[in-house]
């Protein structure tokens, strides 16, 4: 994941302020020449770097730090709050028309991935009850109207294209078919070019000029590091562009564009490209960001993630089952596939407090759910309803079913039965904790039987 290296630099960085309990001057300057060479190991702009660590030095070096209890965490509060600033320190939302349709102009170099978040975008406002509509504004690359529209086809969303036509009158004649088919934000996927030339530059500029846009999103590729600072700083002295959307955030790359950007270029990053599937766009939260920088987790995008992609009521379902201690494999298959929904296990990891950090050397296998989910699906309906049933001769059936061992088949029998005895325990707990809460003289009496308590 994007930032790993980082942070396990400052995490090292840290823990050595950590040990050293009442600081010093000299220890802080020390951290912070470790936190400076970790941010430009990770591609962070010198000068950014440098001012950076300027601003946290003369913060963490004052009273309210050093005579503080806790010195050390002082200093991991003051970079929490630096980083944060330095990534825009509040989430910047799209500005909307007051009369629709909203016109969203998409730009970017060739290969940066301006179509895909074309229709990344798209599905997401789509989600949010908006009807957006797709543009093809590329007329000189190849095939790049067909692939518009099969990422539009699969977003769910409409598209409008006029062919090889002059991408301005394609731009206004798409605006004029917004409004008479109620589409209320029109994103125009524009052309991009192998470097930035006059020629991408002038087009940009009078289509600019022609529809007005509300929004000028630059796509930049986060692995390209530096360049693609100095892309997103040229793209802004010549069109004024409103906000960035930085991809591939959850590959290898050092993650040094993404605190760069809004320093350099005074542009708010808006969205990060997290994968390859059209769901997999996020809005940017520079705090959650810089949380999950430092380790600390990012629990408040988990929850969101799962508020939007996992079943409410098959949660609830499975959650009364669970307390009834009637958890069968029928559950357990459902609660991988609303898992799988969620992305790989590595990035839902890597949100959670404390563990984000250490993921670097730990290898984490997606595969290991599905063919968990294979030994399931090879059982009958009796036996994941009733896995008790499932005697030697049925374990041997269900192995050579799902192409896996006896083995693998016991340890799952045997993880289901540790659920099961672990909510029992709980349930246990539970009831004597409530029978020591009765009134006097009601000490014996079920509450269970009235419905539950």
């Amino acid at each position: 994941m994007a930032f790993e290296g980082l942070s396990e630099k400052l995490s090292g960085a840290f823990k050595r302020l950590r040990n050293k309990g009442k600081l010093n001057e000299s220890d802080v300057k020390e951290a912070m020449r470790e936190v400076r060479l970790a941010l430009l190991e990770a591609d962070v702009n010198y000068k950014v770097a440098k001012e950076f660590t300027a601003r946290v030095t003369e913060r963490a070096i004052g009273s309210d730090v050093m005579e503080s209890l806790t010195p050390a965490q002082m200093v991991v509060k003051i970079v929490n709050e630096e980083l944060t600033a330095l990534m825009g320190s509040e989430t910047s939302r799209l500005e909307f028309a007051s009369k629709p349709p909203t016109v969203i102009m998409m730009c970017g170099l060739q290969g940066s991935g301006k179509t895909t978040h074309s229709g990344k975008l798209g599905l997401m406002l789509k989600k949010q009850g908006h009807r957006p509509l797709l543009v093809a504004c590329d007329v000189y690359r190849p095939a790049a109207i067909e692939q518009l529209k099969v990422v539009a086809g699969k977003a769910g969303v409409a598209c409008f294209e006029m062919g090889q036509k002059n991408p301005v009158k394609i731009a206004k004649e798409a605006i004029k078919h917004a409004k008479d088919y109620g589409n209320d934000i029109v994103i125009l996927d524009t052309a991009g070019r192998l470097h930035i030339d006059e020629e991408l530059m002038d087009e940009l500029k009078n289509l600019k000029a022609e529809v007005n846009p509300q929004e000028i999103l630059l796509v930049i590729d986060s692995m390209t590091g530096q360049d693609a600072v100095n892309v997103a700083k040229r793209f802004n002295e010549l069109l004024e562009i409103t906000g960035v959307i930085i991809t591939k955030l959850d590959g290898d790359t050092r993650g040094g564009a993404a605190l760069s950007v809004k320093q350099v270029t005074g542009c708010p990053i808006k969205f990060a490209g997290v994968g390859e599937k059209l769901e997999d766009l996020e809005q940017f939260h520079p705090d959650r960001m810089a949380s999950r920088i430092l380790g600390m987790g990012d629990v408040l995008t988990l929850i969101e993630q799962a508020e939007e992609k996992l079943d409410e009521k098959k949660a609830e379902e499975v959650a009364k089952k669970m307390m009834q201690n009637k958890m069968d494999f029928n559950d357990l298959l459902d609660q991988f596939q609303q898992i799988k929904k969620m992305g790989p296990l590595k990035g839902i990891l890597s949100k959670l407090p404390g563990i984000g950090n250490k993921l670097d050397d730990v290898d984490i296998d997606d595969r290991a759910l599905d063919r968990t989910a294979a030994i399931i699906l090879s059982m009958t309906p009796e036996e994941r309803s009733k896995p008790d049933i499932i005697n030697p001769s049925r374990k041997r059936r269900i192995a050579a079913g799902s192409g896996r061992s006896v083995e693998e088949v016991n340890r799952l029998l045997k993880q289901l039965r540790d659920m099961q005895k672990m909510m029992r325990q709980m349930n246990g707990r539970g009831k004597k904790k409530r029978r020591m809460r009765m009134p006097p003289g009601m000490e014996g009496f079920d509450m269970n039987g009235m419905g539950g308590f």
